[in-house]
């Protein structure tokens, strides 16, 4: 894992919080910024995963 992954992982966890958040609250504004942070962060983390991947390939 790499740092990428990483703040991947914890972008998408954020995105999950403010998501139940604006869930909870009945705040659509808040829903929307969490599913986008959401999908950031499983953006984020799934290019981690391929560089980890590619360092991993020229060794």
């Amino acid at each position: 894992m790499n740092s990428t992954t990483v703040k991947g992982a914890a972008k998408e966890a954020a995105g999950k919080v403010k998501t139940a958040a604006g869930k909870a609250t009945d705040n659509p504004k808040l829903e929307g910024k969490g599913r986008a942070e959401e999908a950031e962060g499983k953006v984020q983390k799934t290019a981690g995963k391929a560089k980890t991947a590619v360092k991993s390939a020229l060794k």
